[in-house]
């Protein structure tokens, strides 16, 4: 019999589309792991909230059998994330009702980010299963980096995240910083966590010849592409980015090498009363700088287009005040395309400096400024980092890490369920 796996991903759906207000990475590891392991054979079903009542509430869109299935828990329309977890307990009810009505009995409960472990605790009370969890990232992480009060996580968050860590039998840290976040703001014990990064799908990113990529996207010929993607938000860094080319602009290197700055991700056209603070305070800082015809904000692209976008750009760009992994950057190295990097969390662990991209001091427009003139004067450097990243990114191949996290599972099925 295959193994049944609850995986819970409550906050955000793995069908959204990438670049959203609360769509990322973690979407994305979600459906690519799901996939890997239905090859593997392992049966998943994956439970998010239900944001439409007009989408059906089970898809089979991941493959091998795998469903995602959307549970009403609260209204079923887009809700403010800090009003999520007062729907907790319904999300746990009602899966528990699917799991009656379907039927089917799950040996293992695979949840993401707090708000799902803590559904995933209300489960196992129920279902006498083993919790094999991933933060994704930590509220201590972003409250120590974050320079604004108001984007301070809650308290809530903060004792959630370390009721799970007491509860839970396995957690999983994409890297060894994160291994050692948990240990020092958490005091996790070093036995229950095990590393184990994110994958990356090498049959859809892979290096496509730049002509053909741009034609895909309608970029010209003649166009040269800086590229970020990723949620619009201040932990991004995106204002580091576009000081960074105020600064080229001022020197003369984009004069000599014209080159436009594209940001995928958010919604740019949206109305003024609908506009993110953060997308608004990013346009504004565009025009403060005089660059904002060198800066183009193309909102949400579909996850299959992002190959020829990583093709079509000299290089990726990542300002990051925080990353647990970045999944982002692993995409990109496995296009070919160099990545420069702010050297904190996973992306300092990630990128090799000096040998598939560069990492430059957090905040730093100057330092950020530099690496991105040294590769847009130095063809010849940038493709000799794109060939290392590509065969770099061969590591992460999602063959590969769904079947270290098979291991995992099927090391907690053979222990039994206890707390943690």
């Amino acid at each position: 019999m295959p193994l049944n796996i609850a995986m819970l991903s409550y906050h955000t759906c793995p069908l959204a589309t990438l670049g959203g207000k609360d769509t990322g990475g973690m979407n994305v590891y979600v459906r690519e792991l799901t996939y890997a392991l239905g090859r593997l054979g392992v049966h998943v079903d994956v439970f998010t909230r239900s944001q439409d009542e007009h989408v059906p509430h089970v898809l089979h869109d991941l493959g091998y059998g795998n469903r995602v299935v959307h549970i009403p828990a609260g209204p079923e329309t887009p809700r403010p994330k800090s009003e999520l977890p007062l729907y907790l307990g319904e999300f746990s009810e009602n899966i528990h009702r699917f799991a009656q009505e379907k039927n089917i009995k799950y040996d293992l409960i695979h949840s993401h980010y707090w708000m799902s472990g803590l559904a995933a605790l209300d489960l196992k009370r129920d279902w006498n299963t083993p919790i094999l969890h991933m933060y994704h990232t930590l509220g201590e992480m972003k409250n120590r980096i974050t320079q604004n009060e108001c984007e301070h996580e809650p308290q809530a968050r903060l004792d959630g995240e370390r009721k799970i860590l007491a509860k839970v039998e396995r957690i999983v840290a994409a890297t060894p910083a994160e291994k050692a976040q948990l240990n020092f703001l958490y005091q996790a014990p070093a036995g229950k966590i095990v590393i184990i990064p994110p994958g990356v799908d090498i049959s859809r990113f892979y290096p496509i010849p730049e002509d053909e990529a741009r034609q895909v996207i309608g970029i010209p010929v003649d166009k040269c592409l800086l590229l970020f993607v990723g949620r619009i938000e201040p932990l991004k860094g995106i204002d580091t980015l576009i000081r960074a080319i105020a600064i080229m602009l001022h020197q003369g290197v984009l004069q000599e090498c014209p080159h436009y700055l594209v940001i995928i991700g958010g919604e740019p056209e949206a109305n003024p009363g609908d506009m993110s603070a953060e997308m608004e305070r990013l346009q504004g800082l565009c025009k403060e700088l005089d660059v904002q015809d060198l800066v183009i904000f193309l909102g949400k692209r579909a996850q299959e287009t992002l190959p020829y976008y990583y093709s079509s750009a000299q290089m990726l760009i990542m300002p990051s005040h925080y990353e647990s992994f970045g999944m982002v950057a692993l995409e990109a190295m496995a296009c070919g395309t160099p990545v420069v990097a702010s050297q904190v969390g996973g992306l300092a662990y990630l990128i090799q400096d000096g040998k598939t991209g560069f990492v430059v001091p957090d905040r730093d427009p100057e330092a950020l400024a530099a690496k991105l003139t040294l590769l847009i004067e130095n063809p010849a450097l940038r493709r000799q980092l794109g060939e290392a990243s590509t065969q770099a990114a061969q590591a992460y191949a999602w063959e590969e890490i769904a079947q270290q996290v098979l291991e995992q599972y099927k090391d907690l099925l053979n222990k039994p369920a206890g707390n943690g």
